[in-house]
């Protein structure tokens, strides 16, 4: 049985290869970032369509699935967390005038206008929320799809990161749930992901490995960091060592920043910022520094031999822009 699959929001193409390595027919990804033309194209082995997904018609999507002949199609869509995630400080601005809010409405569209066989889709939970979530479950369920989603913890899924995301499915052929947990008793640990990689210092790449590096450290930050145990954070330093705003009543609340992962645990949830010290628990569990882009791609799942960036660029911008390096030292 051929099943063929575009993935709409791809991105650098993590989804997509998931689906790849379970024997779908990855026909394509799209997004309108150019950045992720390289590692989706190098890895998938299928076409990258630098697209706003707002201008995608149909028409366009359904030829991507050709030919067409006992093949299932699959529509893939996860469409970027970002305006809906606890995570945004802009959240309540978001909520009016982020044009990616309405991103889930032009993915239910694309679902009418090519009617595949199954929809998958993936974000954060608080999206159950949302008018626009009804909206797009209203719609599958008009169209004839058999839908189901649940909040899914992703370290119960073999993933070692505690992770809770929003999957949907819905089909054509009748009811589709998804498949029960794997790891619930015995989660992946951090220990589990990154234990074999060889000791780096911060700022300095392993020498056979350029993607094992992370950033620089302030003196003081490193200072900071040595006086925190395995799964603590700022709270186990002295009073010289705490920054203002940790000193004040809201600041408190904030106890995972500065802080490192515990060994024998999931790691906690990996942001785009896990690559600092100061904005979460994203300390090594021994080594004083922060997880390196190798260490974060381990714990999302990514493998070893997974290609982020063609050979001739150069990594820095992927630990932060210079800026934030500069910013970091002055901390």
């Amino acid at each position: 049985m051929k099943i063929a699959a575009v993935d709409v929001f791809c991105g650098i193409g993590g989804l997509s290869y998931g689906f790849r390595q379970e024997g779908f027919d990855v026909r394509a990804g799209i997004d309108s970032d150019p950045s992720c033309r390289y590692a989706y194209e190098a890895n998938i082995g299928a076409d990258f369509i630098e697209a706003d997904v707002a201008t995608l018609s149909g028409t366009k999507l359904k030829r991507l699935y050709e030919p067409r002949s006992k093949a299932y199609r699959v529509l893939i869509g996860c469409a970027p967390c970002q305006p809906f995630s606890i995570y945004t400080g802009r959240y309540k601005k978001a909520k009016q005038v982020d044009r990616r809010w309405h991103l889930l409405k032009e993915f239910g569209r694309l679902v009418v206008e090519t009617r595949p066989d199954v929809v998958s889709m993936e974000n954060v939970t608080r999206l159950k929320r949302h008018r626009v979530f009804n909206n797009f479950m209203k719609l599958l369920i008009a169209q004839g799809y058999h839908v189901s989603y649940a909040n899914v913890r992703a370290h119960h899924y073999g993933v070692p990161q505690r992770r809770t995301r929003l999957v949907l499915l819905a089909s054509l052929f009748g009811p589709i749930n998804l498949p029960p947990p794997t790891h619930k008793s015995k989660p992946q640990t951090v220990k589990d992901a990154i234990a074999g990689l060889p000791p780096i210092k911060a700022g300095i790449p392993h020498a056979q490995d350029r993607l094992h590096v992370t950033r620089r450290l302030s003196k003081k930050n490193l200072l900071r960091l040595k006086s925190t145990k395995e799964g603590g954070s700022w709270k186990d330093w002295k009073s010289s060592l705490q920054l203002s705003c940790h000193k004040k009543v809201r600041g408190k609340t904030f106890r995972s920043v500065y802080g490192r992962m515990r060994w024998n645990a999931p790691s906690p949830v990996i942001t785009t910022q896990c690559l600092g010290i100061g904005n979460g628990r994203f300390g090594h569990p021994q080594q004083n520094r922060a997880i390196s882009i190798r260490e974060a791609a381990l714990l999302q799942t990514f493998p070893r031999k997974f290609r982020f960036v063609a050979p001739h660029e150069p990594v820095i911008g992927l630990i932060c822009p210079s800026s934030e390096f500069s910013r970091q030292e002055a901390s």
